[in-house]
């Protein structure tokens, strides 16, 4: 049998701490979701003062970037009226995220994992969710 690679949970744990680190240090609570290859939660943290309604987003956010194995912020461009992809934040039951705080996590080529951050402006988001890949 044919087994994915995935996320392990200390890994998370880094992925997460990286995260945190970049987070305090541009001022910007955060919630930082890891998943595994499958999309599946791995682990969660919502940083002290990070709003409750990001909870749900900093998730997303992760399952969106493993489902289609890109940033959300690339999507973003493409789910606009016109685009390609237009519409598609409604698929997958609403999951679907189309802004920056999004990115897969990759041992060499493959995909093991995404991570998703929320809490910030775009930019802060996309910050920390690109520091929380050094923790990988």
């Amino acid at each position: 049998m044919l087994q994915q690679q995935s996320v392990s949970l200390d890994e998370a744990r880094r992925i997460i701490d990286a995260a945190e680190a970049k987070a305090r240090e541009i001022g910007s609570a955060s919630n930082i979701a890891v998943v595994d290859a499958g999309g599946n939660l791995v682990a969660h943290v919502r940083m002290d003062g990070a709003w409750i309604g990001s909870i749900d987003i900093a998730i997303n956010k992760a399952f969106t970037a493993r489902m289609f194995d890109t940033a959300t912020k690339d999507l973003a461009a493409m789910a606009q009226p016109g685009a390609p992809f237009y519409g598609i934040q409604q698929s997958n039951h609403g999951r679907i995220m189309v802004f920056a705080g999004g990115m897969p996590v990759l041992r060499g080529n493959q995909v093991v994992g995404a991570v998703g951050v929320s809490g910030g402006t775009g930019e802060q988001d996309q910050t920390v969710v690109e520091a929380a890949l050094t923790g990988f």
